[in-house]
C-alpha cells in the first residue's frame, strides 16, 4: 500500500488535470484553432459523454483482465490521448483525441479504486479511497490552475504537454510499485452485469446521482453567484474557487475517516448539514460568511463522496469495478443535470433561488440515503 497509493494519486492528478484544465485554457484553443469558444465548449461535453457511455462499457469488455496489466494499458491510452490533444492540427482531431482519452478514465478510476480498496487494512477502505481522490482534489486546487497557467504563458498545447509528461510519470510508478493482482481469476462481463440486480446496489448508485447534484449546480454557477448575488468583485472568483478547493480536499480526507466509523449515518448527517449550507448561502448578504460558507459547502459537499464509493463496493462486491465505473457515470449525470437545472432556475425564479433548487435536491439525496441505511438495519436484525 506504501507505494500502490501514492503511484495512483499521481495517475489520478494528471488524469483529472487533463478534464478540468480545458475551462482554463478554452480561449486559446478556440483562437488558434479558429472555432468559437461554443464549439470549444464542446469538447468539455465531448469528454462528458465519453465517460458517461464509455466507463461502463469498456469496464464491462474488460472485467476478465488482470488489474495491473489493464492499468498500465489505459494510462498508456491516456498518455496517447493526452500527447495528440498537444499535437493536434485541427479541431476535428483534438475532439477525437479528448472522446478518447475519456473512454479509458472512467475504467482506469474504478480499477485504481479496488486496487486501494484491496490494499487496505480491515476498516480502512474509505479513507484509502479519500486519499486516492486526494489527487483530483489537487487537481482542481493545483493542476487546473497550473496548467492555466502555462496555457496562456507558452500555450495551450504545452498544458498538454505537461499533463502526458505527469501522467508518463505515473505510469512507471504504477509498473514499480502496484503488485501484480493477488486474488485469481476476475469474473465474466455478464458476471458483472448480473450484480445490478441488486436493490442494493441500484440505490447506492440512484445516491450518488441525486445527492450531488445540488453541490454541482452551485459549483456551476459559482462565478455569477459569487458576482451577483454574493457582490464579490470579478478578480475574488478564482480565490473563492482556491477556497472552495481547499475545503473539498480537506473535506474528501475527513469524510472517509468518518465512513470507515459510520458510513450511511455518517453520509445522512453530512447531507442534512449541507443543506443548511445551502440555505444559509441563498439568506447570506455578506462576503464574510459567503466565504465562509462556500469553504464549508466545499467541505461537506466532498465529505460523502469516500463513502458513496465505498457503499458501491460494498453492495457490488463481485462486480466492484463494473459498479463503480457505473457510478462514475451517475456522477457525470448528475453534473450534466445540474447544469440544465441551473439554467431552467435562472430563466425562472433568477439567480439566488439556485441555492434553493440545490437543497432540495439534496434534500432528496437524504431521503434515498434513509432508505438505504433503513435496509441496511433491517438486513442486519434478520
Amino acid at each position: 500500500m506504501r507505494g500502490t497509493l501514492p503511484a495512483l494519486m499521481v495517475c489520478v492528478f494528471g488524469v483529472t488535470t487533463g478534464e478540468f484544465v480545458l475551462a482554463g485554457i478554452l480561449p486559446g484553443v478556440a483562437a488558434d484553432l479558429g472555432v468559437s469558444i461554443p464549439a470549444a465548449g464542446l469538447l468539455v461535453t465531448a469528454y462528458a459523454l465519453g465517460m458517461i457511455v464509455g466507463g461502463p462499457l469498456l469496464t464491462a469488455i474488460t472485467a476478465g483482465l488482470p488489474r495491473k496489466p489493464l492499468v498500465l494499458g489505459l494510462l498508456t491510452v491516456a498518455i496517447a490521448g493526452n500527447l495528440i490533444s498537444a499535437l493536434a492540427p485541427g479541431y476535428g482531431v483534438l475532439f477525437a483525441a479528448r472522446i478518447v482519452t475519456a473512454l479509458v478514465t472512467a475504467t482506469f478510476f474504478a480499477n485504481a479504486i479496488v486496487i486501494v480498496v484491496s490494499a487496505a487494512r480491515p476498516g480502512r477502505q474509505a479513507s484509502a479511497v479519500a486519499k486516492l481522490a486526494l489527487g483530483m482534489n489537487l487537481a482542481m486546487i493545483l493542476g487546473a490552475p497550473l496548467g492555466t497557467y502555462i496555457g496562456d504563458a507558452v500555450g495551450w498545447r504545452a498544458t498538454f504537454l505537461a499533463i502526458t509528461g505527469c501522467c508518463a510519470l505515473g505510469l512507471l510508478l504504477v509498473a514499480r510499485f502496484v503488485p501484480a493482482d493477488q486474488t485469481g481469476t476476475r469474473g465474466t462481463a455478464l458476471g458483472e452485469l448480473t450484480e445490478f440486480r441488486q436493490r442494493d446496489l441500484q440505490l447506492a448508485i440512484a445516491v450518488t446521482a441525486v445527492a450531488n447534484i445540488g453541490l454541482l449546480t452551485v459549483f456551476t454557477y459559482l462565478a455569477p453567484l459569487l458576482t451577483d448575488v454574493g457582490s464579490f468583485a470579478a478578480e475574488a472568483v478564482a480565490p473563492m474557487l482556491l477556497v472552495y478547493g481547499v475545503g473539498a480536499a480537506l473535506g474528501n480526507l475527513a469524510g472517509g475517516w468518518l465512513a470507515d466509523r459510520a458510513l450511511l449515518p455518517s453520509q445522512l448527517v453530512s447531507l442534512a448539514v449541507l443543506v443548511a449550507i445551502l440555505l444559509g448561502l441563498w439568506a447570506s448578504t455578506g462576503t464574510a460568511i459567503t466565504a465562509v460558507l462556500v469553504f464549508a459547502a466545499g467541505a461537506v459537499g466532498f465529505s460523502v463522496i469516500p463513502g458513496m464509493q465505498t457503499r458501491v463496493m460494498a453492495t457490488a462486491a463481485a462486480a466492484p469495478t463494473l459498479a463503480i465505473a457505473v457510478n462514475a457515470s451517475a456522477y457525470q449525470v448528475a453534473a450534466a443535470f445540474a447544469g440544465w437545472l441551473g439554467g431552467r432556475v435562472i430563466g425562472g425564479p433568477g439567480l439566488r433561488a439556485i441555492y434553493l433548487a440545490a437543497a432540495l435536491t439534496t434534500v432528496l439525496g437524504i431521503g434515498l440515503s434513509a432508505v438505504a441505511w433503513l435496509r441496511e438495519r433491517n438486513a442486519v436484525r434478520a
